[in-house]
């Protein structure tokens, strides 16, 4: 767990469905600050490329706001888009030149003077690691951003990065939940946990299927039970579930409902004991542990 920031990390990618206008965007930044919610998730290619403007808006209707949270950006995948038409096919870029341009990009989109952490987003196969280690020295010297990750990469990945860095990675954010747990055992929290970086879980619900889990389903059964012990939502049980890894994960959440909101930040307080967290790893992958 990186005390920096927050244990349960805001996601704005679906800003743009939100049907809000800036001012309403930014309540609901104050109300996540209420809740102890104060590190908020974005990327340059997010809503087309337009997150950032919009989370850029809602942060100038307050004076101050953003001095008050921790932002996070990414970049490195180029999509094919109207905002960027030199893009002839969706691809990769972690050269020297696109890492700097993004950044400045998302400074002028949100409207701030740096970012708390800047994310590879993707592992690039054509990935220069010393091409990488020039920008984000290039980008801590000028104070655009303050700490560096990745997102999705493999420890080897991870590794072969971290070895052309003067300072230490972050982060990685990557996809886990009940039902992708592959970073559990690919080496990924492992790394996370060895060399004390904060490991990111993006779609830590598994995109609304596991509070859709019937109770029929092995693991249906189990989140009801345990639901009906602890008081809790098989949501809440989600977020428990990543919460009690000793690696110290953040789980990424994304609604834009302060209810729901509320509902997930409850989840910090579920005493979820060992037998119960591997109740549901059984049940969502549908055996037993070897």
């Amino acid at each position: 767990m990186d005390k920096e920031f927050s244990r349960l990390i805001m996601g704005i990618w679906r800003i743009g469905d939100w049907g809000m206008r800036p001012a309403e965007v930014a309540d609901l930044v104050e109300a996540c600050l209420e809740l102890g919610i104060d590190t908020f998730d974005l990327a340059d290619i997010y809503h087309d490329y337009q997150c950032e403007a919009m989370f850029g808006a809602a942060l100038k209707t307050v004076p101050g706001l953003r001095s008050r949270i921790r932002v996070i950006s990414k970049c490195g995948i180029a999509l094919r888009s109207a905002h960027r038409p030199a893009h002839r096919v969706k691809h990769y870029d972690t050269g020297t030149a696109h890492i700097l341009a993004s950044v400045d990009n998302s400074l002028s989109a949100m409207g701030v003077e740096k970012l708390d952490l800047l994310l590879l987003h993707r592992p690039d196969p054509l990935m220069d690691a010393d091409e990488v280690a020039a920008a984000f020295a290039q980008l801590k010297q000028s104070g655009k951003v303050v700490r560096f990750g990745v997102s999705n990469f493999l420890p080897r990945q991870f590794e072969l990065l971290q070895s052309r860095l003067e300072e230490p990675l972050a982060a990685n954010q990557v996809q886990l939940s009940l039902l992708h747990t592959d970073a559990l055992f690919d080496g990924t929290l492992d790394q996370c946990q060895q060399r004390r970086v904060m490991p990111q879980a993006w779609s830590p619900l598994g995109g609304g299927r596991l509070a859709a889990a019937p109770a029929s389903s092995g693991l249906g059964a189990v989140l009801a039970r345990l639901g009906a012990e602890l008081n809790a939502s098989p949501e809440q049980l989600a977020i428990a579930w990543l919460l009690r890894h000793p690696a110290g994960i953040h789980p990424v959440i994304g609604s834009g409902k302060l209810d729901r909101i509320k509902q997930l930040q409850a989840a910090q307080a579920l005493d979820l004991d060992r037998q119960a967290w591997f109740e549901l790893l059984e049940a969502a992958s549908g055996h037993e542990v070897p």
